[in-house]
Formats: C-alpha cells, sequence, structure tokens
C-alpha cells in the first residue's frame, strides 16, 4: 500500500444541526456535500485542498476531548481569537505564539478539540 495524501478528516457529534450552527455559523465554513436525511448525516467542508466532515451516522463513533484534532490556518489569528471569545468558545489552550506558528485549542459543542493555528512563514 501506498497512502499519497490525506483524503480529510472528520469528527463525531451528537446534534448535527447544533454542530452545523457552529461550524458554519461560528467557523464560518460552507457546505460542500451533505450525505444522509434530517438529523442524522454527514456534512463535509471543503477547505482548500482538504476536507473536513462531522457527522453522526454511526452508532459506536463518539465524539471525545481526547481523541484526533484538526489544525485549521486562519488568515488573520487575532480577528479569529477575538471573534471565537466574542461567540464565548471555550478554549482548552489560550492563545500562545512559538517560533513557527500561534495556536490555540477551542471545544466544539460535543467537546472535540480544534486547533486554531497560523502559520509564521
Amino acid at each position: 500500500m501506498k497512502v499519497t495524501d490525506i483524503a480529510f478528516a472528520c469528527y463525531p457529534v451528537t446534534d448535527l444541526r447544533r454542530a452545523r450552527r457552529f461550524y458554519e455559523g461560528v467557523l464560518g465554513l460552507k457546505e460542500s456535500r451533505f450525505f444522509g436525511e434530517g438529523d442524522k448525516g454527514f456534512v463535509e467542508y471543503d477547505l482548500g485542498s482538504n476536507t473536513l466532515g462531522i457527522g453522526n451516522g454511526a452508532p459506536d463513533w463518539k465524539p471525545s476531548p481526547g481523541g484526533g484534532s484538526v489544525g485549521l490556518e486562519v488568515e488573520d489569528f487575532n480577528a479569529a481569537i477575538a471573534s471565537l471569545k466574542q461567540h464565548k468558545c471555550p478554549f482548552r489552550l489560550e492563545p500562545l505564539e512559538t517560533p513557527a506558528c500561534h495556536m490555540a485549542i477551542i471545544s466544539d459543542p460535543d467537546g472535540n478539540s480544534i486547533i486554531i493555528h497560523r502559520r509564521k512563514c
């Protein structure tokens, strides 16, 4: 087997409508595709050459604050942090600066960890 790319990253959610309000309303993502019906399904958001998905169709797939996470690269780190604080998003890691980047970790409504990131290129 030869792996050539990451096809997508995804998060399990318990309430798809609530999750969509967060991912679309707070994070500003735009739906690319939806599979399912009503409150059960899988939503994909294309971000550059990658895809982030959220869904609740598999009964044993549960949200977890200690599980995997995705790093979302933002254009303006300070503006992103200000917007997240305005929306009262819970921060698991307050904004910090490293030699390579600025980053913070927030939680979605189900407790999944999301990294907000800006490279220092």
